[in-house]
């Protein structure tokens, strides 16, 4: 058995777990402390594990080229989005057009696309994952994203205060300041286990919440939306990334990174600013179980394959 799929199988169980806990506590759990947990994972367990990652890889200038293919992606996610839209969604409503939007752009390069990254290619090439996510976080979810989602949706007066006070944003600004400065190694160690209790933490309130879907989207749209997020876009990724001399683990990575299932932010923005729930529910737990089925593709399109 090859080490890929070795490293897949390890993958898969950890994913399998961590949500499937979720799901099963889900039931048992009073809706108050799941909303305090997603609060303080906001306020206080992203912005620690933006700390703890990028202060533990190794930044020089091109690792940024990540940040680049990151916004092309998601551009290029929200292009083909409304290409999809102005053929077939044209009688939508607004919300519903947001979510759409919302689940085919934003990815989870972060709690699901770290493990992926680290399972599959292992540390030498993790700050590109960090990098990608970061842009990914700032740029994209909670930039155009933002923008989209209270252009959309029927609340939020002031998506770009929104952005501004955006505990994410001022972390990632902390973490650049502090990266530079001697630190002890403690503190580095410290800081990366608290990033992946976050993580671990992320996934079972993923499972959480989809144990709670009590009713599906249109699955139409759903699926549409899906196909541009995990199919479409990271396979244009990759057909690109052949033109440039970049080594096969990486571009690899940033397949991978460009083909994330909807990330937990797409749920955040969507009840902030009143857009279609249950698309994004479904779009979210259908994604995860979609790449179960995207991974082996990419390690056969653009990796070494399996065996």
């Amino acid at each position: 058995m090859s080490g890929e799929l070795i490293a897949l199988i390890k993958l898969y169980v950890t994913l399998i777990v961590c949500v499937g806990v979720g799901w099963g506590m889900g039931a048992y759990l009073p809706r108050r402390l799941l909303e305090w947990v997603g609060q303080f994972l906001f306020w206080v367990g992203v912005p620690v594990s933006v700390l703890g990652f990028v202060l533990n890889v190794r930044l020089d200038w091109s690792v940024w080229g990540a940040g680049l293919v990151s916004i092309l992606a998601f551009w290029g996610a929200w292009g083909l989005g409304e290409l999809w839209l102005a053929g077939w969604g044209k009688r939508w409503l607004s919300p519903q057009r947001g979510s759409f939007l919302l689940t085919s752009m934003a990815g989870n390069t972060g709690y699901v696309g770290y493990p992926v990254c680290l399972f599959l290619l292992g540390s030498e090439y993790f700050a590109w994952a960090v990098v990608f996510d970061l842009t990914n976080t700032l740029t994209g979810s909670y930039g155009l994203g933002v923008w989209l989602a209270a252009r959309l949706g029927g609340q939020g007066a002031r998506p770009w205060w929104a952005l501004v006070k955006n505990p994410i944003l001022w972390s990632a600004l902390l973490a650049l300041g502090l990266y530079p400065l001697p630190r002890p190694d403690w503190l580095n160690a410290a800081l990366q286990n608290l990033a992946w209790g976050v993580v671990i933490l992320s996934l079972v309130l993923t499972g959480v919440r989809l144990g709670q879907i009590q009713h599906w989207g249109k699955l139409k749209a759903v699926w549409a939306s899906l196909g541009i997020k995990m199919l479409v876009v990271p396979l244009l990724v990759g057909l690109i990334l052949q033109l440039f001399p970049l080594a096969e683990p990486l571009r690899l990575l940033l397949v991978l990174q460009s083909g994330m299932p909807p990330a937990l932010a797409t749920l955040i923005l969507t009840e902030a600013y009143g857009l279609e729930s249950g698309l994004t529910v479904s779009a979210i737990g259908l994604g995860l179980g979609l790449l179960l089925v995207t991974l082996p593709l990419w390690l056969l399109l653009f990796g070494r394959g399996l065996f």
